[in-house]
């Protein structure tokens, strides 16, 4: 394709939606929904010619010789030089399974605040001192068992560096070389808050609108772009190791809940269930009275949802109907997060306090939340 031959296809592109539009006015304002689905079909006929535009071989020197006016095909004006396509969007080089790898690292962070990995290492240490009635039964044997192959792990610090340089969380020095990602947690918050709100302003349209084909509420935009700079910002930090260390730690962890469940350590703390004997530890031996673990494991269990959902190409999606329905997919764990952050104080409860303070000032309201996450070690 040539500069004059792009330059008439732009024209006659806007030619075409302005005469759709001109020919089409009265029944836009009657059905709003016609003009998305003009826009959708322009939009797709011009993502069709784009793709054979890079689909169509281009000269050997990519059109050099003729706008410099070098040699036989040397161009007498600008309009016959080659125009080569457009790159590849940014958007779709991001790979899933290292976004899958962070949701699972997500996952295992929540669980590390509730104290899973410590109160284990606790009952170990009670375990070898004789301080605790345990001897021959599975959980004791367990106990024994767990860090025997501690030389072959990543350590404690190694796992909190791996939050630090993730998500920005824990007050732990990255390691040499490495950045914290101190955008993360405002990003991730604003993007569930997007999406709950997008559905909020559903429900509420569907109630005092009388049309219900009218979907002139919530933004569609907003949505997709909080999510894309989410995904862009957790690209640049999913490098390295995480994908090894997520998989050793989901090994470390479903360990310590077998061994935790054990008969003979549910009997020791009186317990019916692991997450008994964790709070059991947390309070008794670490002195921890409240570690929140119905929160914190709901916050895990949603947002590693979440991370895994923006893995995919549905975030990419711009038919607003499809993208609605990809979306739906991930609404109650949003609301699920953002209750159970909002009672940890983690993110602003909704109140009309909290939304002029947003409004008002966005940047201290969200070094505040990063704050109260990330302040942790």
């Amino acid at each position: 394709m040539t500069e004059q031959e792009y330059q008439e296809l732009c024209d006659r592109i806007a030619t075409l939606r302005a005469e759709l539009v001109s020919q089409l006015s009265s029944d836009l304002g009657q059905n709003p929904q016609l003009a998305h689905d003009i826009t959708q079909q322009l939009d797709t006929m011009v993502a069709e010619l784009t793709a054979d535009q890079q689909n169509a071989p281009s000269p050997p020197d990519n059109g050099l010789a003729q706008l410099v006016g070098i040699g036989p095909d040397a161009a007498e004006e600008l309009g016959a030089t080659h125009m080569p396509a457009l790159i590849k969007p940014y958007e779709e080089t991001v790979t899933s399974e290292r976004i899958i790898a962070v949701g699972d690292l997500y996952y295992l962070y929540q669980h590390e605040k509730i104290g899973a990995f410590a109160a284990l290492l606790k009952l170990q240490q009670l375990f070898k001192a004789g301080a605790v009635r345990l001897a021959t039964g599975e959980g004791a044997y367990g106990l024994y068992q767990y860090d025997r192959r501690q030389v072959l792990r990543h350590t404690r610090r190694d796992r909190l560096q791996a939050y630090r340089r993730v998500f920005g969380y824990t007050k732990v020095s990255p390691m040499a070389g490495a950045k914290a990602n101190a955008e993360f947690h405002n990003g991730f918050v604003h993007f569930i808050t997007q999406v709950a709100r997008f559905f909020r302003d559903k429900r509420i349209s569907e109630v005092i609108r009388p049309q219900m084909t009218d979907t002139s509420y919530g933004s569609v935009a907003v949505v997709r772009r909080a999510g894309l700079d989410l995904r862009n910002n957790l690209k640049r930090a999913s490098y390295g190791h995480i994908h090894v260390l997520r998989v050793e730690m989901l090994q470390l962890l479903d360990e310590s809940f077998r061994i935790m469940g054990e008969d003979d350590v549910m009997k020791l703390y009186g317990a019916d269930s692991a997450w008994d004997v964790l709070e059991a530890v947390n309070k008794r031996e670490l002195k921890r009275e409240n570690i929140n673990a119905s929160q914190r494991h709901r916050m895990a269990t949603a947002g590693r949802k979440i991370l895994q959902w923006l893995a995919q190409d549905h975030i990419l999606n711009s038919t607003r109907v499809e993208f609605e329905a990809l979306l739906h997919d991930i609404v109650d764990d949003a609301e699920e997060w953002l209750t159970s952050a909002e009672a940890l104080g983690i993110s602003r409860p909704r109140t009309r306090k909290a939304i002029r303070a947003a409004n008002g000032n966005s940047r201290e309201l969200e070094g505040d939340l990063f704050a109260s996450e990330g302040g942790w070690s």
